[in-house]
């Protein structure tokens, strides 16, 4: 044996502590099965000089002199960790190509291997460094992750025949592989796996801190094709941990290593993700190539948006834009490209683990200079030439955002709806509140006619599609609509749940909170302005054009909409790293005139705010509310741009958002009203949560900028006042009011007439579940409570009523209190002063506004005045309470001025209890009545309208009065049967009299 370093003669026999007498370079790192000695790299195992014979038994290995000179003056300079490292892949690469081949001993040796150079590229930079310069270890990465992916997915998923990777082109897909068929096969080799990903994913550690020296590291692992097997790992790791198993047909021991394995995949998946991240990072090239994999799949093609017309964007051009851009930059770093070409030059040798991949679509672009002023020419044949003199990355992708960005981009060209067309709108859908719900009606007149919402090309009218604010209502038009199977396949579309498109697509339904958080660093790395490196010689911003790209393709739009409901399933607050991470990326959006378009994109039919809207909205929110801790509005273009987001939203809000829940409430007062029957109410529990929901986050919104000095004028200007009131008037009467206490009353039967809540409580008394609540309301929709719904009202209404000055002292703004007037928004206002368990404070929270409301306000003053005039109904009743007293006492002296003795008895005239029709009843019934009469008649006179709750709170001086009168009257009445059974009494006692003095006569 010959020292590989320096050719000194080595001992036959190897022990761990064997060095070279010469260069004193250690070589006994690993365990050799077959010469069952210590080996490394550095030495090899030289038999006498010469060729095998079978007859002297001559070792199995020669190398000729020749070789053996070579050897000798070919110089390792690799460092320890390097070798140690290089010789345990070796033994890997050869445990994943050859799976039969039995090394139980060398693989445990190669395994405390890769561990101590785990642990010494984690705590180690300049370890880091070294191994990321060695392309000999990329290389055996490569061909290691080459063999173990297409030996895991042989080991873990059961294709079906038929359907192998040429149809699902490789990406993540539901309908190719058999469950239950997996299952088994998970289990049949669950010890080989559990052992696999383990190595793999300390090899993929190794090679994420690797990355850590960015640019070099980045240049190797690319042009080894490294990344292209990390990608084909992720589609594996989602393919096996979506599936799941039938957890019914397993046991509990099959189902604990089933779920082991699962895990297993699951912390690779996170370990590719965070390689991705670290290969991206600060890399352009490497971005646009990760967009290039992840945005564009086979099918090249968009799907159809909801309610929206096709955009016209030509997937497979943008394909081909993106890939001739990643053709004309292909300039390595310098050190990278110097050591990859020492590489090439080695191959030949053999000493190296294989040949470089060639490049894809390669073209010399040498000698080719990068425009540095876009010119597009659109006539020009040569595809690549007409990309190179246009210079940035997609023409296509820039035509595409022009048509979509938002339409008051370069000025204000949609005009806000006004009040007017808001209450058509409601009137509108009130109508057909009760039919099955779907958004808005068919009536042309209520479209927004090639604005805001649908500046795009209008689709055919003849083509079936529902346009813009129409209902779909096939569904209840007999033949005139879809077959049965049609129409439920038409229900079920906007809810879809099978496998979306899109490499990273299904991830936010595998990973927990804490496990995804690469995935979202990693796309705002490739988005958010603060990342980039700056504009390109020809003026682009590359940040920005992958964020346009993110939404143009259905790939991205799929993936923003799961990861915008992740944050939903899991209910992560602003205070959580994936919540702030997501607003970067919302805000990147804004900055590029998007999110009219993302949220467009993000409707469903069936609801009034979906999902994803609504958690869009709380990033939109937490982005305003920061908005308020310090001023950013010294730019007239940074006003501009969120005073226009402002204006889309509000647009859609007054437009959809509150005609479709004044429907829904207008549904629930006919049910109250037992106009309509319960059966009839259009939409389930589940539903109204979400309208609810929908609702509540929009109210959040509205109060975040009607709290913003500079924005708050807008919110007054577009009269916000009338939502409110609108929507406070259909609360109060669609929804009843929760009582303190709903016990029912001693000897009432059933239960209590006012349910409780269905929201978590607000009820300080005994709050109840919301398991319980959802339970109980599950069967009766109609009766769902809207909770804190009036409590957002109010407190918006305050903020724009409000004085201006820090201490909201002095009168309330003059145009907000004329809006109140106008719309009639006092009584609400009064409305909200009576106890409600499903608004906690309301009745603080309506004393404030109302304050406002009428300080230097002399209409609103006069106005409540005149609502309940309690002076002039007091000195009617007490007046009508006289005259009916007086009217009692002339006819009892009446009556008892007349006792006469009766003719035909020769007794006293008994004095009975006034009967119904007698004067002094009629007296006292009809001054009540006279008295109630008047009294309603001047609340009518003042705009009340009789029967509603609304005077019932105003009234109650004036009730007193009239419980006095009844109270006068039942004394009055005892007083009179007393008289009369006195009256009886003495006329008993005479009789008695006389009847003694004839007995004793006879006697």
């Amino acid at each position: 044996m010959y020292c590989i370093e320096c050719g000194q003669i080595l001992p036959s026999i190897l022990t761990n502590s064997t060095i070279c007498s010469k260069c004193k370079t250690p070589v006994a790192t690993w365990w050799d099965e077959t010469s069952k000695t210590f080996r490394t790299n550095r030495e090899s195992i030289l038999p006498d000089p010469g060729p095998k014979t079978a007859a002297s038994g001559a070792s199995p290995f020669y190398i000729e002199e020749k070789e053996r000179v070579r050897m000798k003056a070919r110089v390792n300079t690799q460092s320890e960790e390097e070798r140690v490292f290089n010789g345990a892949l070796v033994v890997l690469e050869m445990h994943f190509e050859r799976p039969s081949t039995y090394m139980r001993e060398t693989m445990g040796e190669a395994k405390k291997m890769v561990t101590k150079t785990l642990d010494l590229s984690l705590n180690k930079a300049e370890v880091r460094e070294t191994l990321a310069k060695n392309v000999d270890i990329w290389k055996h990465l490569q061909k290691i992750f080459t063999a173990a992916t297409s030996l895991l997915e042989t080991r873990s998923l059961m294709k079906v025949e038929g359907a192998g990777e040429e149809e699902s082109g490789g990406r993540p897909n539901g309908h190719h592989h058999d469950v239950s068929e997996s299952a088994e096969l998970i289990l049949k080799n669950y010890e080989v796996l559990r052992e696999d990903l383990h190595y793999l994913n300390n090899l993929l550690v190794i090679s994420r801190n690797m990355l850590a020296i960015k640019e070099t590291a980045q240049e190797i692992c690319k042009a080894v094709g490294f990344d292209r097997e990390v990608h084909r790992l992720i589609v594996l790791c989602v393919n096996v941990t979506s599936k799941g198993y039938d957890g019914e047909n397993v046991d509990e021991a099959r189902r604990v290593k089933l779920n082991e394995i699962t895990e297993l995949y699951k912390k690779l998946l996170v370990t590719c993700l965070q390689h991705t991240h670290n290969w991206t990072m600060g890399n352009d090239r490497f971005k646009m190539s990760f967009w290039f994999e992840m945005l564009f799949d086979d099918e090249m093609k968009n799907e159809p948006i909801h309610e929206m017309p096709p955009d016209d964007l030509n997937v497979e051009k943008v394909h081909q834009e993106v890939q001739n851009w990643l053709s004309r930059h292909r300039k390595k770093d310098p050190l990278a490209a110097k050591l990859l070409q020492a590489y090439q030059d080695q191959v030949p040798t053999g000493y190296t683990p294989g040949p470089l991949p060639e490049v894809e679509n390669w073209i010399n672009t040498e000698n080719i200079a990068e425009s540095t002023s876009p010119v597009w020419k659109p006539d020009m044949q040569d595809k690549f030439e007409q990309d190179r003199l246009y210079a940035r990355v997609s023409h296509e992708i820039d035509i595409w955002w022009k048509k979509v960005r938002d339409a008051n981009f370069d000025g204000w060209v949609v005009p806000m709806e006004t009040v007017e067309g808001a209450v058509e709108r409601a009137e509108a859908c009130k109508k057909n509140a009760m039919h099955r719900y779907m958004p808005r009606s068919q009536d042309q007149q209520y479209e927004l006619d090639d604005q805001q919402f649908n500046h795009l090309r209008e689709p055919p009218a003849d083509d079936g599609s529902v346009g813009p604010d129409e209902t779909d209502d096939r569904s209840i038009q007999g033949d005139n609509g879809l077959d049965d199977d049609e129409e439920e396949e038409e229900d079920d579309e906007s809810y879809a749940e099978g496998p979306l498109r899109g490499l990273l697509t299904e991830i936010p339904n595998i990973l927990d909170t804490k496990q995804i958080e690469a995935l979202h660093m990693t796309v705002k790395a490739c988005i958010v302005d603060s990342m980039g490196s700056g504009l390109t010689p020809a003026g682009e911003n590359l940040q920005k054009t992958r964020c346009k790209m993110f939404l143009a393709l259905d790939c991205g739009r799929n993936l923003l909409r799961e990861l915008l409901v992740f944050i939903a399933v899991w209910e992560q607050n602003d205070q959580q790293f994936i919540f702030q991470i997501t607003a970067q990326i919302i805000e990147s959006f804004h900055h590029n005139a998007l999110l009219p378009f993302a949220w467009n994109c993000l409707r469903i039919l069936k609801d009034i705010v979906s999902p994803a809207q609504t958690v869009l909205l709380r990033l939109i929110n937490y982005m305003f509310r920061a908005r308020k801790e310090s001023p950013i509005y010294a730019d007239v273009k940074d006003y501009n741009r969120d005073a226009k987001l402002i204006h889309f939203l509000y647009n859609y809000f007054r437009c959809r958002v509150v005609p479709d829940c004044l429907a829904l409430l207008h549904a629930q007062a006919q049910i109250r009203q037992n106009a309509r029957a319960a059966a009839d109410f259009p939409v389930d529990l589940w539903d109204m949560e979400r309208a609810k929901d929908g609702l509540s986050q929009y109210l959040d919104f509205i109060s975040v900028i009607a709290e913003i000095p500079e924005m708050r004028h807008l919110l007054i200007e577009w009269e916000t006042a009338y939502e409110m009131v609108a929507l406070l008037k259909a609360l109060e009467a669609g929804v009843a009011r929760k009582n303190i206490d709903e016990r029912p009353m001693p000897g009432q039967s059933g239960p209590a007439r006012r349910p409780p809540s269905s929201i978590p409580a607000v009820d300080r008394h005994e709050p109840p579940t919301q398991d319980a609540n959802s339970t109980q309301y599950q069967d009766t929709p109609h009766r769902f409570p809207w909770a804190g719904i009036k409590i957002q009202i109010l407190i918006i209404l305050t903020s724009l009523i409000a004085p201006n000055n820090t201490r909201r002292q002095g009168p309330g703004n003059p145009i907000v209190q004329k809006q109140l007037l106008a719309h009639e928004g006092i009584m609400p206002l009064l409305n909200c002063c009576v106890y409600d368990g499903h608004n906690e404070y309301l009745k603080e929270r309506a004393t404030l506004t109302i304050k406002f409301l009428m300080e230097g306000c002399k209409e609103a003053q006069d106005f409540v005045k005149e609502l309940v005039p309690v002076k002039q109904a007091q000195a009617q009743a007490q007046a009508a309470a006289r005259a009916a007293q007086e009217a009692s006492q002339s006819s009892a002296s009446n009556a008892s001025s007349s006792k006469a003795v009766d003719p035909g008895t020769g007794m006293p005239r008994q004095t009975a209890k006034a009967p119904p029709g007698s004067a002094p009843y009629v007296a006292n019934k009809n001054a009540i009545a006279a008295a109630k009469a008047q009294a309603l008649a001047h609340a009518k006179e003042s705009g009340i309208t009789l029967g509603a709750s609304d005077v019932e709170k105003k009234m109650r001086e004036f009730e007193r009065n009239i419980r006095s009168l009844k109270v006068g009257k039942e004394l009055r009445e005892k007083e009179e049967e007393a008289s009369a059974s006195a009256a009886a009494k003495e006329g008993r006692e005479k009789k008695r009299e006389v009847k003694i003095e004839f007995i004793s006569a006879r006697k």
